[in-house]
């Protein structure tokens, strides 16, 4: 197994559902699934994107594998390795025992008298893979027939990256819907202190992975996760380094408090919604994008 007992255990008791049976695969239900089927609001991404958030799956194939440890994860790093071990399940078994743990999970609403009842039922058969929910997906033997068997069952894919391994983005033969890469340093000093990787080139790596980005026939997104006092200033930098990339959309959006990275970071590190706009505006004069859409509760902009 991918994780000892204990290690499981503990993420389970967070909301987690592994599935397969190497235990490197999970789903786990969004904060905004929960509040939509409650009509109390939904993820900015339906907002941006129009996904809704009811029919979206969260989920990942390499729950504890990540090249980096990045000080404003939310996730427990202990846990985190930056090597592929063991044996690995086939994305078509990922994928019904993702939906199933989604619907399992779901199953509760229905004895809510303030679920909304056509909701849940168009959530037992989600149609979009926010393939985020930990780990980097690319770790994953067999990610590109992942996305192959999520694009076959005609769901939208959302690939988020922190873009270490490049030749596995460069060799995808299946486009997902978008991809999103991480960009949370404007310069090579503050990556390192920032983002914690675990391989000496990294740096060169996720600009070699920028580079790549416009290759793509998908939709892409480069998305900065803002800590304020750590990696909110030269938009200039980031500026280059997103020109270089092209990407369709920026993401600007606030570091959030929560989980772990409270034994890293504090509230002092979580900008406002206005210092996360002022910064997005900084970056778009430097990329010739607007400033078109946001969700103050997410503390998140978006540029085009």
């Amino acid at each position: 197994m991918a994780f000892t007992k204990e290690e499981q255990a503990k993420l389970e008791y967070s909301g987690y559902r592994f599935v397969g049976e190497h235990g490197h695969a999970a789903a786990k239900i969004c904060h905004w699934t929960k509040k939509s089927m409650l009509n109390e609001g939904v993820c900015y991404k339906e907002k941006f994107y129009g996904i809704e958030s009811h029919r979206c799956l969260q989920m990942a194939p390499a729950i504890p594998f990540c090249h980096q440890k990045c000080s404003f994860c939310w996730r427990d790093l202990s846990q985190t390795r930056t090597e592929w071990e063991g044996d690995y399940d086939d994305p078509k078994t990922i994928i019904e025992g993702a939906i199933a743990a989604q619907n399992n999970l779901l199953c509760g609403f229905g004895g809510n008298p303030k679920a909304d009842k056509k909701k849940l039922e168009e959530s037992k058969r989600p149609t979009n893979a926010a393939i985020s929910l930990a780990g980097e997906p690319t770790l994953y033997p067999k990610i590109d027939e992942l996305i192959g068997e999520f694009n076959r069952q005609n769901f939208t894919t959302f690939l988020v990256t922190n873009g270490m391994y490049v030749e596995k983005l460069e060799s995808l033969e299946n486009d997902p819907y978008q991809l999103y890469v991480s960009l949370d340093a404007p310069d090579e000093k503050t990556y390192k202190e920032v983002c914690n990787p675990q391989i000496n080139d990294g740096w060169d790596r996720l600009n070699k992975t920028l580079e790549l980005m416009s290759s793509f026939d998908s939709r892409t997104a480069v998305r900065t996760t803002c800590v304020k006092g750590k990696n909110m200033f030269d938009a200039e930098g980031y500026g280059k380094l997103i020109n270089k990339a092209n990407p369709k959309f920026i993401e600007i959006k606030a570091y959030m408090c929560v989980g772990s990275s409270r034994e890293r970071l504090t509230l002092d590190n979580m900008p406002s919604f206005d210092e996360v706009v002022n910064f997005a505006k900084e970056i778009a004069d430097y990329t010739g994008r607007e400033l078109t859409k946001d969700s103050e509760v997410s503390r998140v902009v978006l540029l085009e």
